[in-house]
């Protein structure tokens, strides 16, 4: 029997830039879903507000017995009762909020795989440490995604995206971007 080559090799800290690359895509995923949903939560409000506002005008004008005045107060009344609806049954805020803590948590994760990519690249720590502290960041992330996702499309998206289904798996050169100089792969040859 022949002996199986490996399709290819990952080395301890290839395995540790992947999962910092991956954690460092979905807090910035997490941060704009988080600035999206407040954003669509501030303009449905704002919305609301100028519909009630023009609904009070029109109640007020509403008192001169002007019948067009009337039908205004009532259609703006009932738009505004309907605006109000949607923002509360979509909640913006609490997704916001949401994707803003699981972002915070995702983002003091990426600092602790920087920390352990500098230790390792400094030769401060030892294999067995590296690989222990390694799994302790794996099991944050796991956690992250066990307690602090909303199940929303946002969340969805961004965890697939995070496991390497979608189409946003980060690569060598996006991973560069997000360390210091001293930590970055150098240049590879193109086979």
């Amino acid at each position: 029997m022949p002996s199986e080559v490996p399709v290819f090799q990952l080395s301890l800290v290839d395995h540790i830039r992947l999962s910092f690359g991956a954690a460092a895509t979905s807090y910035r995923a997490h941060a704009r879903a988080a600035a999206r949903l407040s954003a669509r939560g501030w303009q449905t409000r704002v919305v609301v507000m100028v519909l009630l506002g023009l609904s009070t005008s029109a109640a007020l004008l509403a008192l001169t017995g002007i019948r067009q005045f009337q039908i205004a107060a009532a259609v703006l009344s009932g738009l505004a009762l309907l605006g109000h609806a949607i923002g509360i049954s979509l909640d913006f805020e609490p997704r916001a909020s949401a994707h803003r803590a699981c972002a915070s948590r995702l983002w003091q994760i990426c600092e602790k795989y920087r920390s352990l990519l500098a230790e390792v690249h400094d030769g401060l720590v030892d294999i067995p440490s590296v690989t222990a502290r390694r799994d302790v960041l794996m099991r944050e992330v796991q956690v992250v995604y066990e307690h602090a996702l909303p199940a929303d499309r946002d969340a969805y998206q961004i965890a697939r995206d995070a496991l390497g289904a979608g189409e946003s798996a980060p690569s060598d050169q996006e991973i560069d971007k997000l360390l210091p100089a001293s930590l970055r792969q150098p240049a590879r040859a193109s086979s």
